[in-house]
């Protein structure tokens, strides 16, 4: 087996303007990565949310009063081994209060991929012959086609004389983009933790991706990584099953940090990614690489924000939006013809040198870890520690 040595952190780190969540014995705390040190500032933002509406945001992550907590990197490898940090430190998502949303459907690989889903009604020994037969049907390159243009609208009109349309098809060409709740606030995983499977699913997947921080005004401040674990058989099945198949304990990851944008990373820098991931299987020795080219995304980064947050919808507290993958794993493992699906004990790595790694073992939802400490938890913790009036 391979072992994915991708480092974990940003490979400019010296530049980069990282912020995220540490739990340290009083609780959690927000910290800023500053020449790979870790520097506890929640005395000036109680938690990310508050941090990402700051005016000053990066005057406070470049230089305000801190704890110094120790090397970011010991850190990070401590939790890539399930361990914790100096101190008894554990490695949190990044996000705490932010809504957590997705936009599906956002390339044409895995347009496709939906459509197969759905034709094959959750079950996987059908989904090799329907893809061979959609893609000879359809004869058109989607990635050229651009959502509710003309052409796009051609297609439609076309596909739906033939009997051939499909709720992902309007989604992933028509004018209007799918973007759905992934998961709760404070529900999220981070780095080294393990990622859950709902006991129901037998065939499903990591989808890799890049996560858009954004403020309560809508502006994009930053970006991390994240895993929108899929569970293919069940979304399959009926869409309306969505929330069964997006939203378990421990079925969303991110981090391992945001990092900010400012003059050496930026949106533009989002939009030439390319986000790379490797799952590693410990029974089978399984081993399965691909990567998302976010230069071939249907629909702009900023659109997506934009059909998710405006004068129809606000966010208060923000949001954390994933901009959906390309990576769509068909490759056999279990049986010929049978495609891909997760084993127990399987490590995802997902990475992008702007931003670092991503690393998460995968279980069974109801046997990870339970998800205990919420919104209510949070602010009563804050308000023990004297910090909701934190500036």
């Amino acid at each position: 087996m391979t072992t994915n040595q991708t480092p974990a952190l940003p490979q400019d780190l010296e530049r980069a303007l990282l912020v995220g969540r540490v739990l340290r014995s009083e609780g959690p705390a927000v910290v800023a990565v500053r020449k790979g040190r870790l520097v506890d500032i929640t005395r000036h933002a109680a938690t990310v949310s508050d941090l990402l509406e700051r005016s000053d945001l990066l005057d406070i992550v470049r230089g305000a009063e801190g704890e110094d907590l120790g090397d970011a990197a010991a850190l990070v490898a401590a939790a890539q081994q399930g361990q914790g940090g100096q101190d008894g430190l554990k490695l949190l998502a990044p996000c705490d209060l932010q809504a957590i949303k997705a936009a599906g459907v956002t390339f044409a690989v895995s347009l496709l991929e939906r459509v197969i889903e759905e034709q094959a009604k959750g079950d996987p020994a059908r989904a090799s012959a329907l893809r061979a037969d959609l893609q000879a049907t359809i004869g058109t390159n989607l990635s050229e086609l651009e959502p509710g243009g003309e052409a796009a609208m051609r297609l439609k009109a076309d596909l739906s004389k033939r009997g051939l349309w499909s709720q992902y098809m309007e989604v992933g060409i028509g004018p209007d983009a799918e973007v759905f709740t992934k998961s709760q606030p404070m529900s999220s995983v981070g780095h080294g933790a393990a990622v859950g499977l709902h006991p129901a699913s037998h065939w499903n997947n990591p989808e890799p991706e890049i996560v858009l921080a954004v403020n309560s005004r809508a502006e994009a401040v930053g970006a991390t990584l994240g895993n929108d674990v899929n569970l293919r058989d069940i979304e399959g099945r009926s869409a309306l099953l969505l929330g069964k198949a997006k939203d378990n304990n421990g079925s969303c990851s991110i981090g391992p940090f945001i990092r900010l944008f400012d003059g050496d990373f930026t949106i533009d820098t989002v939009r030439e990614c390319e986000v790379r991931m490797l799952i590693e299987g410990v029974d089978d020795k399984f081993e399965l690489a691909g990567a998302s080219f976010m230069r071939e995304i249907s629909r702009d980064p900023l659109d997506l924000v934009r059909q998710t947050c405006g004068k129809h919808h606000q966010y208060p507290d923000g949001f954390m939006l994933f901009l959906g993958t390309m990576f769509s794993p068909i490759k056999d493992r279990d049986a010929q013809g049978g495609g891909f699906t997760h084993h127990a004990g399987d490590r995802v790595s997902i990475s992008t040198p702007a931003i670092g790694t991503l690393v998460n073992t995968v279980q069974r939802s109801d046997q990870i870890e339970p998800w205990t400490f919420g919104v209510r938890a949070l602010y009563a913790n804050l308000a023990q520690r004297g910090l909701l009036g934190a500036k």
